[in-house]
């Protein structure tokens, strides 16, 4: 079978299905109806869908959930959260609840910068490109005059344009590394308009500057884009309380308790095996409700990972301290979000979303999914200190594996009441359902 087709973009969704389908499906009818099963009834909300993507055939569902009882700054939220893995949802609020009564959590935005770079390559003299520089860098904003003026009524626009000689990496590279406040808004096409329009000002003017031989003067442009690394763009969230604060009913002995929190992060910063792991369950937070907002999971992820490796090792994003009797527990993550463009005006649950939260800045989003991030690390921490993480997990996973095996509602109720006292593992439920029903 020869699985190669030209012209499918152009093909009619129904027409991609049917290829598909018989493509690579033994039972096509089976396959086609599976994928119309999740289309949208409401026509106008499949065709928004079909529309967000390229060769689109179905919708992918992931729950949303919320997260009740966060205390953010004096204000209580519902924080919604877009994700498949089970516990999350569950973790995020548990924290939640447990800091609403030890003051609630703080959250505050340190900077917004966001970056832009022009790659370019010049093989001259350093000195008559630095003076180059310094001539164009006014044309360099008055060029990008029509592309900043609505972003500067809000506040925002290009911070600062520098020159950065990187010829000490790459024979020839050279930057113009740009900095910019986009307010509300992500800011990806704007920062990428700015930056196309630095480049093409940079190589016109570079043919008409005296100083430059004939060879210097075709300076080649290898590419301009926005980073995803925003490591001037961060908000900070945090916790505190006396240490005898922290005793609940499965912290008995809240000095123990804090003193493993405390170790646990130390380990995470000192391991990147561990430290991965930690910031795994940090982004199981974060990425959640950047994912129900309507941003770029995606480019959050790249950022925040490479903040973690800042000073050459993969390290905790999370940190923590004992002074004084009180327990701090606290991170500093990048997040370059959105709350206008994109998704956040056209998905219709990215909208209910947002409304949910009353309708944040980019500044408040910021702290609210810091906020979901420490809380999710919190919940991990104080599980594996305690009852071990596979306590609270597996349990929660329970419920997946009844569903795979289509356990009967009578089944569910003796699957569960078994596994109050028992250690969930899959092979330890697959086992049970067996004799159960060799039984029944």
């Amino acid at each position: 079978m020869n699985n190669a087709i030209t012209g499918f973009s152009k093909l009619s969704k129904e027409d991609k299905i049917n290829w598909i389908a018989n493509e690579y499906f033994s039972t096509p009818s089976e396959a086609i109806a599976l994928l119309k099963n999740y289309w949208n009834s409401d026509e106008s909300i499949q065709k928004l869908h079909d529309d967000f993507i390229e060769n689109t055939i179905t919708n992918f569902y992931l729950p949303l959930g919320v997260a009740p009882n966060f205390m953010i700054n004096g204000r209580n939220y519902t924080i919604p959260m877009a994700i498949e893995e089970s516990s999350v949802v569950a973790a995020a609020s548990k924290s939640a609840k447990y800091w609403s009564t030890r003051g609630g959590f703080k959250a505050t935005v340190l900077n917004t910068e966001k970056i832009g770079q022009v790659h370019f390559m010049y093989f001259g003299e350093v000195k008559k490109l630095e003076n180059f520089f310094q001539q164009i860098k006014p044309k360099l904003h008055s060029d990008t005059e029509s592309i900043t003026k609505n972003m500067q009524k809000r506040g925002g626009g290009i911070l600062n344009i520098e020159l950065r000689n990187q010829t000490q990496k790459l024979s020839g590279y050279f930057q113009l590394h740009a900095t910019f406040d986009t307010k509300d808004s992500m800011g990806a096409n704007f920062i990428n308009s700015c930056l196309e329009q630095f480049a093409k000002t940079l190589k016109e003017e570079a043919l008409s500057f005296d100083a430059f031989s004939e060879s210097e003067k075709n300076i080649e442009v290898v590419m301009s884009i926005l980073s995803n690394y925003v490591p001037n763009c961060i908000v900070r969230a945090e916790v505190s309380c006396p240490i005898e604060d922290l005793a609940d009913k499965k912290i008995e002995n809240p000095h123990e308790f804090a003193e493993k929190i405390l170790r646990a992060i130390q380990i995470a910063e000192i391991e990147p095996f561990r430290a991965v792991t930690h910031n795994k369950g940090i982004m199981n937070g974060i990425d959640a409700v950047v994912l129900a907002t309507g941003n770029d999971f995606r480019a959050v992820e790249a950022g925040i990972h490479a903040y973690a490796s800042k000073d050459g090792q993969y390290r905790s994003l999370s940190h923590a301290k004992i002074e004084n009797g009180i327990f701090t527990f606290w991170l500093e993550v990048p997040l370059a979000l959105g709350t206008v463009g994109g998704l956040t005006s056209l998905h219709p649950l990215v909208k209910f979303s947002l409304e949910m939260l009353e309708k944040p800045s980019a500044q408040e989003l910021m702290q609210l999914v810091a906020v979901a991030g420490l809380a999710q690390n919190f919940a991990a921490l104080r599980s594996l200190t305690t009852t071990g993480i596979q306590d609270g997990h597996m349990k929660m996973h329970l419920n997946n594996i009844l569903n795979q095996f289509d356990a009967a509602a009578n089944e569910r109720v003796l699957i569960k009441n078994h596994f109050k006292e028992n250690v969930v593992s899959h092979a330890a439920v697959v086992t049970f359902i067996e004799n159960l029903r060799r039984n029944l």
